[in-house]
């Protein structure tokens, strides 16, 4: 595979107004938002609502572009690699999740409170922007 890596990832708010945080065992305990590869001819888009539907078997609406980051070799990671990281804000209709295998836990969270968690770096910067800019109201 070619690099760096392409990949999507979304802060999702649910009806709530709550956030989503997972925990997977490849952050080392450090706590993230889904998201994965983008697939050869696959859209940003598409591929962020794929994987958010088979990482937590939920739709999202209202994707909007949040914020370009790049991660190499971050030792949190569970193995040397370079992504580019497309990370978007977005609404979940539900706060129903169903976890695939590499959810090993989750939590909705006040946008606020999302800080107090041991995020990854890139979570973390993710969480500000949305507080920065609170774009669903």
């Amino acid at each position: 595979m070619a690099y760096p890596i392409p990949t999507v990832a979304a802060l999702a708010v649910g009806p709530s107004g709550r956030v989503l945080l997972v925990r997977t065992t490849k952050w080392r305990g450090r706590w993230g938002v889904p998201g994965g590869k983008i697939e050869y001819g696959e859209t940003m888009e598409a591929a962020l609502l794929r994987e958010f539907r088979e990482e937590v078997g939920l739709s999202l609406a209202e994707p909007r572009f949040a914020l370009l980051d790049e991660m190499i070799e971050d030792p949190a990671f569970y193995r040397p690699a370079h992504f580019i990281l497309i990370n978007y804000f977005a609404l979940a209709h539900s706060e129903a999740v169903r976890p695939n295998e590499e959810i090993a836990e989750w939590a909705w969270v006040e946008p606020g409170r999302a800080l107090g968690y041991p995020l990854n770096v890139y979570t973390e910067k993710l969480v500000r922007a949305y507080l920065a800019e609170r774009p669903y109201g």
